[in-house]
């Protein structure tokens, strides 16, 4: 089944890439690690405090441009995709809600804030690996995952870096308003001089 995507701006030949299958699991595999950094033991307060900036950038990012672009994947072509889809929005809110507070939270309170995180996003990354990805390699042509992998790519560089759980989760509006929360979330960045992506760490 084709999916229906506004072109990329033309690069001549076929579409290239990694699929989006490939992102989302790369993508998840490397922030389970940062969570498994965080909660594990022998990191110092201060590497665990930019640990919890990191992956609440990270996270975040993730998380805006899965629902940009996996998510109304989902719902477009796979039986029952909106149910789905329902059910994991409601999951990334509680999710983003968990960043916020391990964010906010002291040292001593950050240990039991990042095991939640790890928990959810877990349970989130076990619900793309074992339901949403095989549905859509099932569903969709081998160039729309490619596509859709290019768009998710590009969509968290525009993306916010901090949680926002009470932005919105579905088209159009959340490509409208994510974007400029992003913006202001990158000068905040900036001014406090927070680290926003694992390669600075």
């Amino acid at each position: 089944m084709s999916i229906h995507l506004p072109p990329l701006p033309p690069v001549g030949g076929e579409t290239t890439g990694p699929s989006v299958v490939d992102v989302i699991r790369r993508e998840h595999r490397e922030l389970l690690a940062l969570c498994d950094e965080l909660t594990g033991d022998g990191t110092d307060a201060a590497r665990r405090r930019t640990l919890a900036q990191v992956i609440s950038a990270e996270l975040s990012r993730h998380l805006s441009a899965e629902e940009q672009y996996l998510y109304p994947a989902v719902r477009a072509t796979v039986p029952d995709g909106y149910a789905l889809v329902d059910r994991e929005i409601d999951e990334d809110r509680a999710l983003l809600e968990a960043l916020r507070l391990l964010e906010a939270a002291d040292e001593g309170d950050r240990a039991a804030r990042a095991g939640d995180v790890r928990r959810r996003l877990l349970r989130h990354a076990d619900a793309a690996a074992g339901e949403l990805l095989p549905l859509l390699l099932r569903m969709v042509s081998a160039e729309d995952l490619i596509r859709l992998g290019n768009r998710v790519e590009l969509a968290e560089e525009a993306a916010p870096t901090r949680p926002h759980p009470g932005t919105p989760a579905t088209p159009p509006w959340n490509k409208i308003v994510d974007p400029a929360v992003a913006l202001a979330d990158k000068v905040r960045d900036v001014v406090g001089r927070r680290t926003t992506y694992r390669r600075d760490l």
